[in-house]
């Protein structure tokens, strides 16, 4: 996907931008991981668009979408897209940042989603207690403080291998196409600038209220503490199931792409039997 087939609607505070690939199947929502934008989906996009309808956003602040110039949340910012698109309720397909997004629209907007698919997060009231991923984070956050860019993107890699697999375990292709993504995010903000997002709150102890189907779909490698809060609320939902990826960790739709997007699409059959 290039950059020329985006779309654009004027939010309440600025233009967000989006891919949609129409159509009249279920509408399926691809929400990407914080930093990067809707090319992360680059390849499950054209396979899911044979069956279903596609949208692949881009979160405000990332990507080719507006910075926020004050406080939001990005439920809110999707909830407004989907009304905006006339479409709904859509199956929220979300990783990492995006698995926040989708556990709190599915909270805050239940009557605009399906069905949810997350991996590795889904809460905000954990914190990271064991070692490697309290390394992880340390490092990136003392790189940024520091503006050291490049120091950040060597931090931020190590999401990508997780806690078990070594570096070069990933294609190198891998580490260059997110560290172009992350780039092109980080370099819409600077260091002093206010973070107006607001986190919709108490998401793993509200799971309990999401009736809608929930798939928590993990990379093995993953760091425990992110798989653990994909799983919570698999596990608190009603109608939620877990399913694994081997050998992939943080980011299994580019270890394993062609096997993350059977799963997904399997889940997504289930919903239209």
């Amino acid at each position: 996907m290039s950059a020329s087939e985006l779309r654009f609607f004027a939010s309440s505070d600025g233009d967000l931008a989006y891919r949609d690939t129409g159509g009249t199947g279920l509408p399926v929502v691809l929400l990407h991981a914080g930093f990067l934008d809707h090319t992360m989906w680059d390849e499950q996009v054209p396979a899911l668009a044979k069956e279903f309808r596609v949208i692949a956003p881009d979160a405000r602040g990332h990507g080719r979408s507006a910075n926020a110039s004050r406080p939001f949340r990005q439920a809110d910012d999707l909830a407004e897209l989907l009304h905006h698109l006339g479409t709904g309720p859509a199956a929220l397909v979300g990783i990492s940042m995006g698995a926040l997004i989708a556990v709190g629209t599915a909270l805050e907007h239940p009557d605009l989603v399906r069905a949810l698919v997350i991996s590795g997060g889904g809460t905000n009231e954990r914190e990271f207690t064991e070692p490697w991923a309290r390394q992880a984070q340390a490092a990136q956050f003392k790189a940024l403080a520091a503006g050291d860019i490049e120091a950040w993107h060597d931090a931020s890699d190590a999401w990508v291998h997780g806690p078990e697999r070594p570096h070069d375990a990933v294609r190198p292709e891998t580490y260059a196409r997110l560290r172009r993504m992350r780039q092109r995010t980080i370099s819409k903000h600077t260091p002093d600038e206010p973070d107006h997002s607001i986190p919709v709150e108490d998401l793993g102890a509200r799971a309990g209220q999401i009736t809608v189907p929930v798939l928590a779909l993990n990379g093995a490698q993953d760091a425990p503490e992110l798989r653990a809060m994909a799983e919570s609320i698999a596990h608190t939902a009603p109608r939620g199931r877990t399913a694994v990826i081997n050998d992939a960790a943080h980011f299994p739709n580019f270890d394993h792409p062609d096997e993350y997007t059977r799963i997904v699409t399997e889940f997504l059959h289930s919903l239209v039997r």
